[in-house]
């Protein structure tokens, strides 16, 4: 399957951004069960992050992103991108 990356920053402050982590945290370990990969996290200097996951095509990445709580919730605007492996 392809690796898909979406890049985030978030536009809201941190206090209600904070409020949408836990629901967030439980959509990615969901990702993993259903055999996505997904990898999350923040920049060191916050204000962003990143999920790394595999999806079967961009429909169905977009599709995963739309679901994500913080997506939903207007927490942060974000790019997707397709990730191509060049050395594994």
């Amino acid at each position: 399957m392809p690796w898909f990356v979406k890049i985030e920053r978030g536009i809201i402050q941190k206090a209600e951004f904070d409020r949408y982590v836990p629901a967030h945290v439980a959509y990615v370990k969901d990702l993993i069960d259903q055999g996505h990969q997904a990898r999350t996290g923040y920049w060191a200097e916050r204000g962003g992050g990143m999920l790394l996951f595999q999806a079967a095509s961009l429909a169905e990445a977009e599709a995963i992103v739309q679901a994500d709580p913080l997506i939903q919730s207007g927490c942060v605007e974000y790019e997707l991108h397709e990730w191509c492996i060049v050395v594994e």
